[in-house]
């Protein structure tokens, strides 16, 4: 009698070592291994960048799986519907997912769970993607916090993450039926990259997505990067951050793995780092769970400001001075680096992705989702809990934010955080020839260092596109509008 195989829904969490899902489904007989390009009104469509990561992510994933033995089956649909009719066709037993924790996804595995087993199918679910669950990690009410500090501290005393699993040697594909090996589409049927124009030639030279990426990367950081963290992160002019973000966005690495790799690194002596910057590396990942925890509590948390004062605010919402921050065309130098790195990359340093987005929601008085959104779109790291919560972290609207007077004042973010200008040349190539004097205000050079460097202002590169003194008295007087707490 031919066993009847278990299902493998693969979603946030593209990788086989520490895939709890994928573990428990070894014990269920032959997988069927899946994976849906969602296609439903309900889901926010990822952007374009993150579209192209999942693209060789995908691919990846697909090559792992073989080499194993089996077979990743890919569809494009609505899960709600296509998940039963593939489970009563090719008769599964077990339906086993990682879980996720946007509200869209929460209210579609509650609807799922329901629908399998009414059906006669057992579903489990399981924690891939952060160390605690968001509903693990209370204040001493039992409620959600609001504040990182604190969070990060119970998330602590809720002691070591579990170890991580390992890949499994060997996985047993289950047969398709004839009519489910018909609606089968490879990675090239979902058209994820683009075409024309082809934009991500920037993103092919600079990454490699898939899970084996993702471990060369944690490698390397471990190897070099790690040392000096905690001030070097800081510095987008060198090498100083683990860029792990977009595979732990896309699950190629988990949190779990992170957080035992650097502790065997450190009882090895493998890493050079210090407990200083170890601790603040763990407290990046520590913001990550935070960022979680608030979108578990808070699902509109990419919609709505969680201080509702905010929905009073008087955005100015320029529509050409927005045009002109999307291209790198502001006449702050830190701040259109940045916004080209983005472009190019698909990703942009966090020092500066806090000094763009305090430009663009105080200097240039516009929403933060529309901020929120361009990210979310051109960011291979586009993170349905970090993306917003960071935006409403620097616009004073969200949890534990950044207070409304606090205006990053871009020139001497660039020379504190740049001081030679090497990471602006790098991505404004025409402000090349002005010296680190001068490189981070343009607009105050001599004429003869304008002139040396082949620069016209206005037409080689902007004038400011604000007055900064101007643009911080025009952004506190419109916060002091809102009503005190």
């Amino acid at each position: 009698m031919t066993a009847r195989p278990a299902l493998l829904w693969f979603r946030d969490d593209l990788r086989l070592a520490d895939n709890p899902a994928l573990q428990a489904a070894l014990d269920h007989g032959p997988l069927i291994c899946l994976y849906i390009l969602d296609s439903s009104a309900e889901r926010r469509p990822i952007g374009a960048a993150a579209r192209w990561w999942l693209s060789r992510s995908l691919t990846a994933l697909s090559e792992a799986i073989a080499a194993k033995g089996g077979e990743l089956l890919i569809l494009r649909g609505g899960p709600a519907e296509l998940l039963p009719a593939l489970v009563e066709l090719a008769g599964c037993r077990h339906v086993l997912w990682n879980r996720r924790y946007d509200g869209a996804a929460i209210a579609l595995d509650k609807s799922l769970k329901a629908t399998l087993a009414a059906a006669g199918a057992s579903v489990e679910s399981f924690n891939a993607g952060l160390l605690n669950e968001p509903w693990q990690v209370t204040t001493k009410a039992g409620g959600p916090f609001r504040m990182f500090t604190p969070y990060w501290r119970a998330a602590r005393d809720c002691g070591e993450p579990a170890a991580p699993l390992p890949a499994p040697a060997a996985l047993t594909r289950a047969a398709l039926p004839p009519a489910l090996r018909e609606q089968a589409l490879t990675v090239a049927d979902l058209a994820l990259e683009p075409t024309a124009p082809d934009w991500a030639g920037g993103l092919r030279a600079t990454w490699s997505p898939g899970e084996d990426g993702a471990r060369k990367r944690l490698a390397g950081f471990l190897d070099g990067a790690l040392d000096g963290y905690r001030d070097g992160r800081d510095r987008p002019d060198r090498p100083s951050t683990s860029r792990l973000s977009p595979h732990l966005r896309f699950g190629e690495i988990g949190p779990r793995q992170i957080w035992h790799a650097l502790q065997a690194a450190l009882a090895a002596g493998r890493t050079p780092g210090s407990a200083g910057d170890v601790e603040k590396f763990l407290a990046e990942l520590g913001w990550r769970e935070f960022s979680y925890h608030l979108l578990f509590h808070n699902p509109d948390l990419a919609e709505d400001n969680l201080d509702r004062r905010f929905d009073a605010m008087p955005w100015l919402n320029d529509a050409a001075a927005l045009a002109a921050w999307r291209a790198g065309r502001t006449g702050y130098p830190i701040v259109d680096a940045g916004m080209r790195e983005l472009w190019q990359t698909g990703w942009m340093h966090n020092r500066v992705r806090m000094i763009t987005a305090s430009f663009l929601i105080k200097h240039l008085l516009s929403d933060w989702r529309a901020g929120e959104a361009w990210f979310w779109d051109t960011l291979v790291d586009a993170d349905p809990a970090s993306n917003p919560a960071s935006w409403q972290w620097i616009a004073g609207c969200g949890a534990d934010a950044a207070p409304y007077f606090r205006v990053f004042n871009p020139v001497i973010q660039g020379e504190k955080f740049d001081p030679d200008g090497a990471y602006v040349r790098r991505f404004v190539p025409e402000l090349t020839g002005l010296d680190a004097r001068v490189v981070h205000r343009p607009w105050e050079a001599p004429a003869d260092a304008l002139a040396r460097a082949g620069i016209v202002l206005g037409r080689d590169y902007p004038r400011p596109i604000v007055a900064l003194d101007a643009g911080r008295r025009r952004a506190l007087d419109a916060f002091s509008t809102l009503r005190p707490e």
